[in-house]
């Protein structure tokens, strides 16, 4: 090779690996979708910047020379590569087909997971997923700063450069001790949250600042317990030990009923309740892909739970 500086181009490349491989320049040619004056040109190119024959043609047949014997496995190793990185690329363009990190605020994890996960893999065969739990302000945090792809959140969700694509929304279920007097009411006014002591999860979790305003917006100061848990599953072991009551979403109640002695109450309407949705970062260019997914979550969990999907 005179030429150092000379650059092989993947056409070329290309064109010299499928005819070293079909040993045939038509056969090559309708492989590559060209014609054979475009693939001899490629190989001539090619081969004149390489300084080099790498196929030998006859009238009858053709064979590789010996340099083009020696190069062919690194050709094929180039084009190989090239096709893996093309795959990775599309895949990357599209999460659905590739990898997302999803984020989701403890008060909704452990209740829809096993109906995400199960439907998504079913329909999205091709998507890897990545699951982080974490409070809402750490979740918007790392998704801000690109260590996370989406969150599924409580809304609204107050932060800069964020998109929020809502999916569903769901109604707050008073949790009783068992024996509660209310215990099975239907019409549960939320006044009647000033003589029940409430119990409250930590700073931090969105559902501790929803219930707080469940008993503003009802024109009542709380009655807090003592008790505060650091999660919904450990509010719920208070309330059935006796210590409380506290608000749960409607999504938890099959799992926090099935587990604990829990008696519950409906509100009356208009019921309290949350709206759940899709965050991403605006500037990812990818909103038809997580519209696709929010929609996906919403008829998953739809399917399983009582909650209003957002049209």
């Amino acid at each position: 090779m005179t030429d150092k500086s000379y650059q092989p181009t993947i056409a070329g490349l290309r064109a010299f690996v499928t005819v070293a491989e079909k040993r045939h320049f038509s056969s090559a040619a309708t492989a590559l979708g060209v014609s054979q004056s475009t693939l001899s040109q490629a190989l001539a190119a090619l081969e004149t910047g390489l300084g080099m024959p790498l196929i030998e043609r006859s009238t009858r047949r053709m064979f590789l020379t010996t340099e083009g014997t020696e190069l062919l496995p690194r050709a094929q190793a180039v084009i190989e590569a090239v096709d893996e990185f093309t795959a990775a690329a599309t895949g990357s363009a599209d999460p659905l087909r590739a990898g997302i990190r999803l984020g989701l605020i403890p008060t909704v994890a452990p209740y829809v997971l096993p109906t995400v996960l199960a439907g998504l893999t079913e329909q999205f065969p091709d998507l890897t997923l990545r699951v982080i739990e974490d409070q809402t302000e750490r979740l918007l945090t790392v998704l801000r700063e690109g260590s996370l792809d989406a969150a599924l959140i409580a809304l609204p969700a107050e932060a800069a450069g964020v998109t929020a694509i809502p999916i569903y929304d769901e109604d707050f279920v008073l949790a009783l001790p068992p024996g509660h007097p209310l215990s099975g009411r239907r019409r549960v006014p939320a006044t009647a949250l000033a003589d029940l002591p409430l119990l409250l999860l930590d700073e931090g979790h969105c559902l501790r600042d929803q219930a707080l305003d469940v008993c503003h917006k009802a024109g009542v100061r709380a009655d807090l317990a003592n008790t505060r848990a650091a999660s919904l599953a450990t509010a719920v072991q208070c309330v059935s030990g006796g210590l409380g009551v506290t608000l749960i979403p409607q999504t938890a109640v099959p799992v926090e009923a099935a587990r604990s002695r829990l008696d519950l109450a409906q509100f009356a309407a208009p019921r309290p309740g949350r709206r759940i949705g899709l965050v991403f970062r605006a500037s990812s260019g990818r909103d038809e892909s997580y519209r696709r997914l929010a929609d996906t979550i919403g008829r998953l969990i739809g399917s399983e739970h009582q909650v209003r999907l957002v049209k």
